[in-house]
C-alpha cells in the first residue's frame, strides 16, 4: 500500500485567505471610557456607572473593571475601597504640575523627530494638518481636537524612542481632557491653529530647536487658557453659592 496517498496535502496547495481581524477588546473599552471622561460625558467628580457602562458596551463587569484600572493609572479616574470609581477633578494645581512636564517631553520628542522623521511621515503630518484646519474652519470642535491629538501623537512616534514616547500616553490623558475643558475664543483657538502651522514648517524643514521652542510655547497656552477657563469656572461656583 502507498501510504503516501494518505499524507495531506503540501502547503502550498492551500489556497491563500484573508487574515483573521483580531480587535482587542480591552484596548477597545480603555479608549471609549477614556473618550467618555475627556469629552465630558462622564463629569469630573462623578461616580462610574459601572451597570450602564456594562449594558452600553455589552461586557460584563471584569474586563469594565480592569480598563478602569487602566484608566485609574493614567490619573483620568480614582478606584475608591468598596465605593467603585470617580473621575477624577482638575485644578490649577494640577495643571502647574503636569503641563510643565509634558511641556519637557513635547521639545524633546520634537528634537529627536527632526533627526530621525522619513518624508512619508511628514507627508502623513502635513495631511492631517490641513484636514484639522478645514475643521478649524467649519468651527467643528471635536473633529479639530481629535486631529490635533493625533499631529502630536505622530511627532512622539517619529521621536523613534519607547521611553519617551511611554512616559508621554502616562500623561497624555489628562492633557487631552485639560485642552477639552478649555473654551477657547476664536482669538485663541486662531493663535493655536498658526502655531499649529509653525509646527509643521519646523518639521518639514527639520529644525528640531525650532520644533522644540515651539512645542513648548503652544502647550504653555494652553495651559494659560485651560486655567482661565477653571477659575471662572470656580469663580462662578463661588457666586452661585452665596445666592
Amino acid at each position: 500500500m502507498d501510504m503516501r496517498s494518505e499524507l495531506p496535502a503540501p502547503d502550498a496547495a492551500v489556497k491563500p485567505a484573508a487574515p483573521i481581524a483580531r480587535t482587542s477588546l480591552h484596548g477597545e473599552l480603555v479608549a471609549r471610557l477614556r473618550d467618555l471622561i475627556v469629552e465630558g460625558e462622564l463629569a469630573p467628580n462623578s461616580r462610574i456607572p459601572e451597570r450602564a457602562l456594562c449594558e452600553r458596551f455589552g461586557v460584563s463587569r471584569t474586563p469594565l473593571r480592569e480598563a478602569l484600572k487602566v484608566l485609574a493609572s493614567e490619573g483620568l479616574l480614582a478606584l475608591l475601597p468598596n465605593r467603585g470609581a470617580v473621575v477624577s477633578g482638575l485644578t490649577v494645581a494640577d495643571l502647574e504640575e503636569m503641563f510643565p512636564v509634558m511641556g519637557a517631553l513635547e521639545a524633546l520628542a520634537g528634537e529627536l523627530a527632526c533627526a530621525a522623521i522619513s518624508e512619508e511621515e511628514i507627508a502623513e503630518v502635513r495631511a492631517l494638518h490641513y484636514q484639522m484646519v478645514l475643521h478649524y474652519k467649519r468651527g467643528e470642535r471635536p473633529e479639530y481636537f481629535r486631529l490635533n491629538q493625533r499631529i502630536h501623537e505622530k511627532i512622539f512616534t517619529a521621536a523613534r524612542n519607547a521611553t519617551l514616547y511611554n512616559l508621554y500616553r502616562g500623561l497624555a490623558g489628562r492633557v487631552r481632557r485639560a485642552r477639552y475643558i478649555a473654551n477657547m475664543s476664536p482669538a485663541r483657538w486662531a493663535q493655536a491653529v498658526e502655531e499649529h502651522e509653525g509646527i509643521l514648517a519646523a518639521l518639514e524643514t527639520r529644525d528640531g530647536l525650532g520644533l522644540a521652542a515651539i512645542l513648548k510655547l503652544h502647550l504653555g497656552n494652553k495651559c494659560e487658557t485651560v486655567k482661565e477657563e477653571l477659575l471662572a469656572q470656580a469663580e462662578s461656583e463661588a457666586a452661585q453659592g452665596t445666592r
